[in-house]
């Protein structure tokens, strides 16, 4: 600063100017060192890190992700925990960048940030669309996916920065228990038990306030899930789907008789297991789409290569390369074209990818398969799934059960007289 714009000097003392609520000072939060991540202690196992842990696989390997207050500050914990930080860009609106940032009355301040910048610059970055996940709180949630978390009866919270990182994220996870006031939960043995349920309904049938409107999300395309402790949602464009139940939890009894509506029920699955265990879920592994040479396998007899791509999320390109990596090394070493038979169910692919998948189904069709047929109990990817391929020209043949498919890719075999086609 010119000194000329400078008419005294006052040194405060330190108790005066707090870096945060909760902090004099951390010369970590200032960059002036790098904190050891590894000596940051696990988090325990109660509800909160239950929700974190089912936030972090949504996480995006290579993408960038604003954590918002409350609830989502345990997100950074566990991917610490489980070693992704450095897949990872995570933000909060204050201003930091990178590192891990912190939760509490620490929040807006981080560790081994890779830079801190002015607030409205972060806002300038956000509302530009630089977003791939936010991971925000949820106070109410309606029968329309609707979130309030800016007024709660008489009193007005305001919705901050809310409003910008939702509308601007590719996609958004809200996170926070079903019940508050009171609520409280033990995991035993890998399932989730109500021990005392809250006294408040989170889940309404109508929200006070609109922070978050859900019909436009769906209207739009965004995803958007709804994490709670025992339960997971989707806002489709048909409503509210309940998606995922905590192993240990009663549809009925521990869910919807604590909701103000009822949602979609269709086939809900179990929420992953690895959350509810105390040791390390492997994330890095799960997120990066490694174990991939698991799902794959190869029948000489019937000249058949089984996918086995159940429960697996695509959300870059780089999750589409390795799928095609992993069948193209298998067929190269088979030496020959293969039938191919793919399961699909619950499979979940990033709209913005999708084009791209079936261009490199396309390639793999042309090059290496006799022909291919797949399956999944789910309508809405077979419509999906089926209406991409046919843009790229590529017979669908999507069944929905996996006998179906078997027995299309046994009679094309048989029709082929079991010829062997070299590699296109």
């Amino acid at each position: 600063m010119p000194g000329v714009l400078v008419d005294c000097v006052v040194v405060a003392k330190p108790e005066h100017h707090h870096q945060t609520y909760a902090t004099v000072y951390n010369p970590a939060f200032s960059g002036e060192l790098r904190a050891a991540l590894d000596a940051v202690a696990p988090m325990e196992l109660d509800a909160r890190k239950v929700i974190a842990r089912r936030c972090a696989f949504e996480l995006p390997m290579g993408g960038v992700v604003n954590l918002g207050i409350g609830m989502p500050e345990g997100v950074a914990r566990v991917a610490n925990e489980e070693k992704v930080l450095h897949h990872l860009t995570l933000t909060a609106e204050p201003g930091v960048i990178g590192g891990m940032p912190q939760g509490g009355l620490d929040f807006g301040a981080a560790v081994n940030t890779e830079a801190v910048i002015h607030q409205n610059q972060q806002f300038d970055f956000y509302d530009g669309g630089g977003l791939d996940l936010a991971c925000l709180g949820m106070a109410q949630v309606d029968a329309q996916g609707n979130v309030n978390v800016s007024r709660f009866g008489p009193r007005l919270a305001g919705a901050g920065g809310f409003i910008n990182i939702s509308q601007s994220a590719r996609r958004v996870v809200f996170a926070g228990t079903l019940t508050a006031e009171g609520l409280e939960v033990e995991v035993e043995e890998g399932r989730l038990r109500i021990v005392r349920e809250g006294k408040a309904r989170k889940f309404v049938d109508a929200a006070d306030q609109i922070t978050f409107n859900g019909a436009y999300a769906a209207e739009t395309g965004q995803p958007v899930l709804y994490v709670t402790e025992r339960c997971v949602f989707r806002r489709t464009r048909d409503g509210m789907v309940l998606e995922e139940v905590a192993p240990g939890i009663d549809i009925e009894r521990d869910i919807l008789a604590h909701m103000g509506f009822v949602p979609i029920i269709e086939r809900p699955r179990e929420m992953d297991l690895r959350i509810f265990r105390d040791e390390p879920m492997q994330l890095e592994d799960t997120l990066l789409g490694r174990g991939l040479s698991e799902r794959i396998s190869y029948d000489a007899a019937r000249n058949t290569v089984f996918l086995n791509l159940e429960g697996m999320r695509v959300r870059t390109r780089d999750d589409v390369d390795r799928v095609r990596r992993v069948v193209e090394d298998l067929c190269q070493k088979v030496g020959k074209k293969v039938a191919l038979v793919v399961n699909y169910d619950d499979f979940e692919i990033d709209p913005s990818v999708a084009d791209t998948y079936a261009a490199m189904i396309r390639y793999m069709e042309t090059h290496y398969y006799t022909t291919a047929s797949r399956y999944t109990t789910s309508a809405f990817l077979r419509l999906k799934l089926g209406a991409a391929l046919e843009r790229r020209r590529v017979a669908p043949h999507i069944f929905e059960t996996a006998e179906d498919a078997h027995a299309f890719a046994i009679s094309i075999s048989t029709d082929a007289g079991k010829q062997e086609i070299p590699l296109g």
